[in-house]
């Protein structure tokens, strides 16, 4: 019996590891879609997505499979993955592009939070005070960047401000959804997902946006999008949601938006303000709070 659960122990942290690597790759993602410029914002996941797809695609063909194997699931899965790549994708976009990137991108980083949070409903699981402690620091960090110096709302802000917290939540629920109802789904279907992303995306793009003409610049951007943050980071992190310790992979992810936010400041795209700071310092401290129960065990 013992050899049997140091076995999946020794599996669950294996695939702790490769959801981590995912990590290291969603740094740059802020300031990649920052770099693409005024690209609209379906138009910009639409693409981005479609370079994972073909690329996924090709590999998956060069194996001998047939697209049918790959397409054929059921609507749930499909539902919840559409959602949470969609859903996320677009709102942070649109974020970024309707208010300043540092406080966009960092309001986006509430989602490991609310990963701990939302995990521990998952059966099994129940909140402890410290989960909801630390879902306050959080919020008291959010508070701060939307308000802003002197507590006065930056109304010109508000639907980036949203946008950001909208898509923490969208990809908070993805990732525990994900582990909750599609733990089975094999890690491949992740290419189809990005696929369907695509499509949806380029779709809305000819029905709601303006025509936009791809620079050789923005072209490379988007490759570089779809390549890392929006093609092998998804593959990393969709085993460590499902077979790995998703609160370790939601405390790990806290060092995520101080790594994003320092890239942003380093190129020139955001301003190191006090409130900025302070904020990092209350979502961050939310976060290893929430997280106690990792850190405290012996």
């Amino acid at each position: 019996m013992k050899a049997v659960t140091d076995k999946a122990v020794a599996a669950s942290n294996k695939a702790t590891l490769i959801g981590g690597l995912a990590l290291v790759i969603w740094p740059a993602l802020a300031l990649l879609a920052t770099l693409a410029g005024p690209i609209p914002p379906f138009l910009l996941t639409g693409l981005a997505f479609a370079v994972s797809a073909i690329i996924g695609i090709i590999w998956w063909l060069a194996k001998g499979n047939g697209l049918g194997r790959l397409l054929n699931r059921p609507f749930k899965d499909w539902a919840i993955g559409i959602a949470g790549l969609f859903g996320y994708h677009l709102l942070l976009f649109i974020a970024l592009q309707n208010a300043p990137p540092v406080e966009a991108n960092l309001l986006n980083y509430l989602w490991p939070l609310l990963i701990v949070l939302f995990s521990s409903f998952l059966p099994g699981e129940r909140p402890y005070w410290y989960h909801w402690a630390g879902a306050a620091l959080g919020l008291a960090g959010t508070a701060m960047l939307v308000a802003g110096p002197g507590l006065a709302p930056k109304l010109e802000y508000l639907p980036g401000y949203l946008a950001g917290i909208g898509c923490a939540v969208c990809w908070a629920g993805y990732s525990v959804a994900s582990r909750r109802w599609c733990a089975a789904v094999p890690t491949e279907f992740v290419i189809a997902l990005c696929g369907g992303t695509a499509a949806l995306a380029l779709l809305m793009h000819l029905a709601f946006e303006p025509a936009y003409t791809i620079s050789l610049r923005e072209g490379l951007v988007l490759l570089a999008i779809g390549l890392g943050p929006l093609g092998a980071a998804f593959f990393f992190w969709d085993v460590g949601i499902k077979r790995g310790n998703i609160r370790a992979l939601g405390a790990v992810s806290y060092t995520t938006p101080l790594f994003s936010t320092l890239l942003l400041i380093l190129f020139g795209k955001g301003e190191a303000t006090a409130a900025a700071g302070l904020a990092a310092i209350l979502i961050v401290g939310g976060a290893i709070l929430a997280t106690r129960e990792l850190w405290s065990r012996r």
